[in-house]
């Protein structure tokens, strides 16, 4: 397994944000991790990131315990993220930005060295005629695209993405959709966050549902998609959430 969440919680003051969160994750799956507002999906996203300890529990990835480890120390093992609010580097280019990724990924390559894994990376989210543009200068497509690429150029052997598709029109959805799937191709392990239900339910080989921090489904999208609970928490109404849950 590359990925091994045990027993997870996280408190917030007194907000139980995640309660015992418990999934095991095997290599080359796209795992699609599905809740409404305020699920705790960014939470523990932020836990298997290490950018928070949990509570309780704990975060294998790779075999090592992160808990209690760097924050860096995920991005050495070869974990990488993209954000639900972009966040480039606005004063660099775009190829800086990707170069950042290369530089203090899990390899660690130096400039010279990272040259032509920046190169192919900015190619292959379709951003060339952008490579030597200011960050700020993008549009939202543009800056998901360079988020994607910039995590890529870490060399990750797991990928998580925290709303991908957000703020996409359908051909720019569908376009983003076909790069994940290329990336899953490449050996790469995903993991995401998606409130575009038809779009992670038709990319995603298992699905994991949160409510209020706490697991309520686990199986392929079929299953998912015909769970009472998962059905409850999202709408409440049956024929909307077959429509929704892309059944």
């Amino acid at each position: 397994m590359i990925l091994q969440v045990k027993g997870v919680s996280k408190f917030f003051g007194g907000l139980r944000a995640l309660n015992e969160v418990d999934f095991d994750l095997p290599e080359g799956m796209i795992l699609g991790l599905i809740g409404p507002n305020g699920a705790g999906k960014t939470t523990l996203f932020n836990v298997i990131g290490n950018v928070f300890s949990p509570d309780q529990g704990s975060i294998l990835f790779q075999g090592e315990d992160l808990v209690g480890r760097p924050t860096y120390m995920a991005s050495r093992l070869g974990m990488a993220r993209t954000h639900q609010v972009v966040r480039p580097l606005n004063d660099l280019s775009v190829r800086e930005n990707v170069m950042v990724g290369a530089c203090f990924g899990k390899v660690g390559f130096g400039l010279r060295g990272a040259a032509s894994l920046v190169d192919e990376t900015i190619d292959f989210v379709g951003l060339s005629e952008s490579r030597e543009n200011l960050a700020a200068s993008l549009n939202v497509s543009q800056k998901k695209r360079l988020e994607l690429a910039r995590a890529l150029a870490s060399q990750p052997d797991l990928l998580l993405l925290d709303e991908v598709l957000a703020g996409l029109n359908q051909a720019e959805i569908a376009t983003m959709l076909d790069k994940i799937r290329e990336v899953r191709e490449r050996g790469v392990t995903i993991v995401m966050i998606e409130h575009v239900m038809q779009a992670v339910m038709g990319v995603s080989d298992r699905i994991v549902v949160l409510d209020y921090g706490e697991m309520i489904g686990d199986g392929t999208p079929a299953e998912v998609s015909k769970d009472p609970k998962v059905i409850e928490a999202y709408l409440g109404d049956p024929d909307l959430a077959e429509e929704m849950l892309g059944d």
